[in-house]
């Protein structure tokens, strides 16, 4: 299907039309009321965000100039608009185009390799001479945009919506990501460029040489090329030629006003300006979306030198933290974009599916069919060298027709087929997110690979009834049965957990299952995605994994069921995020006011 079918002006311009376009389709709501900066807004679009509400346009931000946009990818729905088709039709497209030119040449292929070529060339960028995004041009007061604080004790306010765009020093190649930025004042941010980030690298780069890194961060822009920096390509793939592929259409660019590169031309906002080498300054807190406040960390600092706009600009944004968030959906939409194309390097993987409950990089599960003795597993360590997917804690190999996305299928098939004594590897030391706080040292940490894809061992049914809480040790609270024989204990807080699991893995009642989960009392046993949430945000595998029955096979571990997971919030844990009492209530009163508690939400509101 040709893409934009149904959606009128598709491919959208600039991030005004697609505006226009959301409003026309009651997908975003003006308010007119004003609204505080500090946690107000944050409050606000979370609880729109849980309803699958629309996208919020604030024209009234308490000291800025400026309207403020958010939420504006918070539904699949809109997404799709975005990208004028479902996101795995882009992956499959690219797919079946790469089949053609990897294939030797053929009469009745030739049409197709030429439609490709012209589609390619199509949508390489063009450079214009007059910009929108320059129609103004300031000196630097980031004060004056309607940058929020999203949670009550991150550092300050944070831009969480700026495409930063950074150059390679030597091969000149470009990237565009979506970095987090402190602002510290007037001229200054933080530059959050975590590990195996693409802007990372230039910077290492650039720093090893001793030279300052140009840098130009856009706010607003047409919705392709901003979901496309969310994506974790190959570190020297062009975003922005990425962004005009998909579009079908060249991103325009002009050049910067006092930087070596070209920027989005129907932009809103362009700061530009240059991160110095060996310059560093604390950085955070910030509520991150692994739904706790990362710490206070050294990091790079970019200065703006001057900052271009649109006459009448709006300024983007977004709120991470406990799911689900926007990013929930932009993060789907990336794995589906994405994901297929590791086929290319692993073709026996079927579907890749990281689960955006545990933040992504926490729980990753791969379809794989194993066409050679041990090939699941040479596929398992693969997926662990490549990319962002290097930072996945967890990731479970299930046979092909397995959906690694149905979650309860997983459980059963770990059940049906896992016998850790035989398909449970640890990796004691591996590389972790910059965000992962269970980790003892900052971007090292443990993995863990599940290779459920053996043929099936258990016939018995799993074991379905809870184990009630007083026939366990003294300190559990409640308790849940997930599919596949895993028990859910929550239990009041600072206890002696190891201890609490080593007395119960022995307990007669649990030693049928397979897994014990171990949870604070603030993860609810009720709501299956906070519980996700709970548990796999919580634990390094190496440090809260217990297998009290192991044995030992010279250097080979030989693990026992059950296995034990100390998941609880420990005292070396940032704290999590919450949001205050009389926070959220306001926000309740305001979202009542203006009606977006109800399906009315689609009408002018504030006036």
């Amino acid at each position: 299907m040709k893409p934009g079918r149904g959606i009128p002006g598709w491919p959208f311009e600039d991030l005004g039309a697609f505006l226009r376009f959301l409003e026309s389709r009651g997908h975003l709501v003006r308010i007119r009321d004003p609204v505080d900066p500090y946690v107000e807004v944050s409050a606000i679009v979370q609880e729109v965000v849980r309803r699958e509400g629309p996208a919020l346009l604030f024209e009234n931000v308490r000291d800025s100039r400026f309207p403020l946009v958010i939420n504006l990818f918070g539904s699949m729905e809109r997404i799709v608009w975005a990208l004028g088709r479902e996101p795995a039709a882009i992956a499959e497209e690219f797919l079946r185009w790469l089949d053609l030119v990897r294939r030797p040449p053929r009469f009745r292929t030739l049409g197709e390799l030429f439609r490709l070529g012209f589609r390619l060339w199509r949508g390489l960028p063009r450079t214009v001479r007059r910009a929108p995004v320059q129609a103004v041009v300031e000196t630097p007061n980031l004060r004056d945009l309607p940058v929020i604080t999203c949670w009550p004790y991150d550092g300050g306010p944070f831009i969480t919506m700026g495409l930063v765009v950074t150059h390679q020093p030597v091969l000149h190649t470009r990237n565009v990501g979506i970095y987090r930025l402190h602002v510290y004042d007037e001229k200054t941010t933080g530059m959050h460029w975590q590990s195996m980030k693409g802007g990372r690298a230039h910077y290492y780069e650039a720093e090893r040489r001793g030279e300052p890194l140009e840098v130009a961060v856009i706010l607003g822009c047409d919705p392709v090329t901003m979901l496309c920096a969310v994506l974790p390509l190959p570190e020297e793939m062009d975003e922005i030629l990425w962004s005009g592929w998909i579009r079908d259409r060249p991103v325009p660019l002009v050049r910067a006003r006092t930087l070596r590169m070209k920027v989005p031309a129907r932009a809103e906002f362009v700061l530009e300006g240059f991160v110095p080498p060996y310059e560093r300054r604390l950085e955070g807190p910030f509520g991150d979306h692994f739904g706790h406040y990362s710490g206070v960390q050294p990091f790079p600092v970019f200065h703006v030198q001057v900052v271009t706009r649109r006459v009448q600009p709006v300024y983007p944004s977004t709120v991470v933290g406990k799911p689900p968030q926007e990013d929930w959906y932009m993060g789907v939409a990336a794995g589906e974009m994405v994901g297929p194309l590791i086929r290319v390097l692993f073709p026996s993987v079927r579907r890749l599916w990281a689960y955006p409950e545990t933040g992504f990089h926490h729980l990753l599960v791969a379809s794989v069919e194993e066409r050679h003795p041990t090939e699941a597993m040479r596929v398992g360590l693969g997926l662990l060298g490549q990319g962002q997917l290097s930072l996945t804690k967890c990731l479970i190999l299930v046979p092909p027709d397995v959906d690694p996305s149905d979650w309860s299928a997983v459980l059963a098939t770990l059940w049906d087929r896992f016998d850790p004594a035989r398909h449970l590897t640890v990796l004691p030391t591996a590389p972790a997110d910059t965000l992962d706080f269970t980790t003892p040292t900052l971007h090292v940490g443990s993995k863990v690979i599940l290779n459920a894809t053996d043929r099936v061992i258990r016939a018995r049914p799993w074991p379905t009834d809870p184990v009630p809480p007083v026939e366990l040790p003294w300190g559990v609270r409640a308790t849940r049965v997930w599919p596949g024989g895993h028990l859910i204990l929550q239990v009041h807080g600072l206890l002696d957990v190891r201890r609490l699991l080593t007395e119960t893995l022995s307990h007669p009642r649990v030693r049928p299952f397979l897994w014990v989960w171990v949870v604070s009392p603030d993860v609810p046993l009720d709501d299956p995605t906070r519980l996700m949430w709970g548990i796999f945000t919580r634990f390094d595998p190496a440090r809260d994994w217990q297998c009290p029955q192991t044995e030992w096979s010279g250097l080979r571990p030989i693990y026992q069921t059950p296995i034990g997971v100390d998941a609880t919030w420990k005292v070396f844990y940032p704290a999590p995020l919450e949001m205050p009492i009389d926070i959220v209530e306001k926000a309740w009163s305001r979202l009542r006011q203006w009606d977006l508690l109800t399906d009315e939400a689609s009408r002018q509101i504030g006036r």
